[in-house]
């Protein structure tokens, strides 16, 4: 794919943060490592990995300068882009993006995943009492090529609606579809953590979650081009392992009180319903996040089967592998 020209960023549209503490002179040797971050996911829970490896010092212990490039606007769909007009070495992205842009001719393959199987709650005013009573109203979406729109597309054909039973505006971003429904111009919106629990505390009404309709998937991956990775091995695998190392941090009940500060100050949220938040994805274990961004490749296939039946892709479908680098997980350890 060539460089995407589409990508105007300049001093003003640009914010680079460089994580890590020290005189300019200790980083003098590190590599740096330059991650690309929607707006939307670094307000979210889905930034919470590297969050997390940030405040834990976790790439600097890897002899890493890494910092966090949040692009303009524009959701995942820009993410792959700014990898190949050098923006960024290695980008947050949702799979669907990804296979979309590989298949389209892009290098760009998933090194580690960030986040599995995400929980979203169909979330509607507090008149909407079930599903059938979004009938001709306005629900927010996400963009309707990601598997956040396809998994409540799978939900409300569980509740009976067929297409055309609603209609759609498509909103990036939860923090955004939250304001549409806190407007009143949205009557129903999906939301991920946090932003659904502070929702449901406000009085609206929860009608429904993403895991009842689909099964398992991977949802979002750090991604790299495929040559940039093969150059650049060291770096990859220093990032790969500190990544690792935060998954094990936001599991370990001795750090809980870092875990819940990173989701509060990231997303404005209280202690409470942080707190919430992390006992719906781990007690019990609901396989949201992976333990050491390792690649589960049959919820790789799941999301490839979504953009199939979404008609996205046509037969015969690829193979996940063919989206994915497993080597560097391998160098750093993890199976």
């Amino acid at each position: 794919m060539p460089a995407a020209a589409s990508v105007v960023l300049c001093a003003g549209a640009v914010l680079l943060v460089a994580m890590g503490s020290g005189a300019p002179e200790a980083h003098a040797q590190a590599p740096v490592l330059r991650y690309g971050q929607a707006i939307s996911a670094a307000r979210s829970i889905f930034s919470l990995p590297v969050v997390v490896a940030q405040r834990e010092g976790l790439f600097q212990r890897e002899g890493l300068d890494f910092r966090v490039v949040i692009p303009i606007p524009g959701g995942s769909d820009k993410m792959i882009e700014a990898l190949h007009d050098d923006t960024v070495d290695v980008t947050h992205v949702a799979t669907t993006f990804l296979v979309r842009a590989a298949l389209a001719g892009s290098d760009a393959v998933a090194i580690a995943a960030e986040f599995n199987n995400p929980i979203y709650s169909l979330v509607a005013r507090p008149e909407i009492a079930r599903v059938a009573d979004l009938k001709g109203k306005l629900v927010g979406m996400a963009d309707p090529g990601g598997s956040i729109a396809m998994s409540m597309r799978k939900l409300l054909t569980l509740h009976g609606m067929r297409d055309g039973d609603i209609r759609v505006k498509v909103i990036e971003g939860t923090p955004t579809r939250l304001n549409c429904l806190r407007r009143g111009e949205c009557a129903a919106v999906p939301l991920g953590q946090p932003q659904d629990l502070v929702a449901l505390s406000e009085g609206y009404r929860l009608l429904g979650l993403s895991t009842e309709a689909v099964p398992e998937f991977l949802y979002t991956v750090t991604a790299a081009r495929r040559s940039w990775a093969a150059a650049n091995q060291d770096t990859v695998v220093r990032y790969v392992r500190a990544l690792a190392a935060a998954f094990g941090v936001i599991r370990d009940p001795r750090k809980r009180d870092v875990v819940l500060k990173a989701i509060t100050e990231t997303t404005g949220v209280t202690t409470a319903i942080a707190e919430r938040t992390l006992a719906l994805y781990f007690e019990p274990e609901k396989k949201v996040l992976p333990r050491q961004g390792e690649i589960d490749l049959k919820g790789l296939a799941q999301v490839i089967a979504f953009m199939a039946e979404a008609g996205q892709l046509k037969g015969p479908l690829p193979s996940p592998e063919r989206f994915v680098d497993l080597r560097y997980l391998q160098l750093a350890g993890i199976r």
